[in-house]
């Protein structure tokens, strides 16, 4: 479904996912990018690369991998938690922001 701001919204079982296009197609794109460079390091693999040379690759998939992490999160406290709150679950909305820092923080 679209609203008018040309967002799209899903309702999972645990809450509200507020995508905007634009950002859908971001995120998109930088997993794209992402599962490119893990084909790289496959490819550096199986044809014997200097292990430097990969660990430098895989560092460069965590550190984006990351950030597309913390773009889903700003998104979802921006929207989603908010929208809890409003919706009176702020008990809801405190144990998924508990739940993530506890994931982020491994």
């Amino acid at each position: 479904m679209y609203g008018e701001d040309k967002t799209f919204l899903t309702i999972p079982p645990l809450g509200y996912i507020l995508i905007t296009m634009q950002s859908k197609k971001n995120l998109i794109r930088r997993l794209k990018i992402i599962e490119g460079q893990v084909r790289g390091m496959q490819h550096m693999v199986d044809t014997g690369a200097y292990c430097i040379d990969i660990i430098t690759q895989a560092s460069a998939v965590k550190q984006a991998l990351s950030n597309v992490e913390d773009a889903l999160l700003e998104g979802h406290l921006r929207h989603c938690v908010v929208n809890q709150i409003k919706e009176g679950k702020s008990e809801q909305a405190t144990a998924e922001i508990i739940k993530v820092y506890r994931l982020k923080r491994k």
